[in-house]
């Protein structure tokens, strides 16, 4: 298993819509990824129905807090497909088939990816969208924050550039 799994499996939990299963695993959660405490802290006190409530509000209404990551550096071009190809190859490269409801560069499915095989290489290369996530859920005062906090803090530094959707 790879060093850092149960965190990034933690961490895909947690920016998944919250459901009774996301509730019932927060002491789990809580325990297993100690860099997650701020989000499951604010998650374990809040009733269920905020926190899909919230959910909802800061990530399925606006691509401003997208979890897409071909998103942040394709935006809604045809280039975008051929990230998602990209994504779907390196899956099968791992002997892994994406069957997911979501698409493959969806940030919780690539940090399970991540947990179940240890290559960070596309959180690396989406690196500075993870910034830019990260930066505008802060400004946006949502807990999401710690959660992309944390992932971001497990990377190399991002290497600089103009490019924002």
């Amino acid at each position: 298993m790879p060093a850092d799994a149960v965190f990034y499996q933690a961490a895909a939990l947690c920016l998944t819509y919250p459901d009774e299963d996301f509730v019932a695993r927060l002491p789990l959660l809580r325990e297993a990824a100690p860099q997650l405490r701020e989000f499951t802290d604010h998650a374990a006190v809040t009733p269920l129905g905020d926190l899909a409530a919230h959910y909802v509000q800061v990530f399925d209404f606006k691509n401003r807090h997208s979890l897409y990551l071909s998103w942040w550096r394709d935006g809604d071009t045809r280039r975008r497909g051929m990230s998602l190809v990209r994504f779907k190859d390196l899956y099968r490269a791992h002997g892994l088939e994406f069957s997911g409801e979501e698409l493959p560069d969806f940030l919780p499915a690539v940090l399970e990816f991540t947990a179940r095989t240890g290559n960070t290489d596309p959180l690396t290369e989406h690196h500075e969208a993870l910034e830019q996530l990260r930066s505008r859920l802060t400004d946006f005062g949502t807990p999401y924050a710690s959660v992309l906090d944390a992932v971001c803090a497990t990377l190399p530094p991002a290497p600089p550039s103009g490019r924002r959707p």
